[in-house]
């Protein structure tokens, strides 16, 4: 097997966070804090949750010949150029593809999880590329008040896009614990923040920092070195629950989420990179998944996310949104409940 053959098939599972077991650390580089219910001092993790795989399971699942064909191009019907500020309780959600959002309300801009890279990989030359470009340039962005950095899986952390992004202006960058360490090696700021944090924004904005059925690495020798999370924003207007990356487990997060916040004016959830399922289960939610925490979060709204930029997993391209409308219809959920968004494209509430 040639070199770059080795980089491909090893850039998709450690973009993705499909690590495997057989490392050895005896200390963290990224977090050093005491002991907790989900860090042993030295990795992070979930009592009873499956968080790693052999390297033979990560080495059949390359080999299967399960991997749909994508196409090279897939682009976004629109390009973006969102306004200086949304006021009042209107709320404004531009997709800019993938898992990167940016969410205006209350006179406040949030840029979740943003990646303008060509590619979702620790190399330039191998691992996901995107199909689309992203739905706002970096140009148009406006000012922003927080970013929101969920953890550090290539397809969610963009040294390259956070560097850009403070280039001019030093951007407030939240994320959970380890990742600003990851993020200095680089010369980027952070905030970090441990599961059950509440930071305030502005007058009547904080984000919660929450527990999510996932992990983390940026290499070979870093898994759940880092914490991940979901966000949970308080606005004076509602609650909106954004979910990167998660599977979907026992539930028991989504209840929990549920009975600590009073549901949600929207949820925004992942829908892709789900295939094959025996794989992914652990980590990746289906679209019937996203429905049904849609539904126990208590979340009036929903939006799809995760699909349709980066090839992560085996499913076809325009799979994802087709389950989704299926598992709806099964659920007897109005479809307009939950949105299906392309590149440049916004939600309005």
């Amino acid at each position: 097997m040639n070199r770059r053959r080795a980089l491909t098939l090893l850039a998709a599972p450690i973009a993705t966070g499909l690590g495997f077991v057989g490392y050895r650390a005896s200390r963290n580089p990224y977090y050093d804090g005491p002991p907790s219910a989900h860090f042993d001092g030295v990795r992070f993790g979930i009592e009873g949750h499956s968080h790693d795989k052999p390297f033979t399971e990560v080495l059949k699942w390359r080999f299967e010949n399960g991997r749909a064909q994508w196409p090279e191009h897939y682009p976004g019907p629109a390009r973006d150029v969102p306004p200086a500020r949304v006021e009042g309780d209107s709320l404004r959600v531009s997709y800019v593809g993938h898992a990167s959002f940016l969410i205006q309300t209350h006179g406040v801009n949030l840029l979740i999880d943003p990646v303008w890279s060509e590619r979702a990989s620790p190399v330039s030359f191998a691992g996901p590329k995107r199909v689309n470009a992203p739905g706002i340039d970096l140009a148009d962005l406006p000012g922003l008040d927080a970013v929101l950095v969920s953890h550090n899986h290539y397809d969610h952390l963009d040294l390259a896009t956070l560097k850009a992004l403070s280039a001019n202006k030093p951007q407030r960058i939240i994320t959970p614990l380890g990742n600003d360490v990851i993020m200095a090696g680089e010369g980027v700021r952070a905030q970090a923040y441990d599961w059950g944090a509440k930071v305030e924004i502005a007058r009547g904005v904080s984000v919660h920092i929450e527990p999510i059925y996932h992990w983390s690495a940026r290499g070979l020798m870093d898994r759940r070195m880092a914490l991940w999370c979901a966000f949970v924003i308080e606005t004076p207007s509602g609650k909106i629950y954004h979910v990167a990356d998660t599977g979907f487990a026992d539930g028991a997060f989504f209840h929990q989420m549920r009975a600590k916040h009073g549901g949600f004016k929207l949820a925004i959830l992942p829908i892709g990179a789900y295939a094959p399922r025996w794989f992914m289960k652990n980590h990746h939610i289906d679209p019937q998944e996203a429905v049904q925490i849609m539904k126990i979060c208590g979340a009036e709204r929903a939006l799809a996310h995760h699909w349709g930029t980066f090839q992560l997993a085996d499913e076809p391209i325009d799979e994802p949104p087709q389950k989704l409308a299926q598992a709806l219809a099964h659920e007897n959920i109005d479809a307009s409940r939950f949105a299906v968004k392309r590149p440049g494209e916004i939600l309005e509430a």
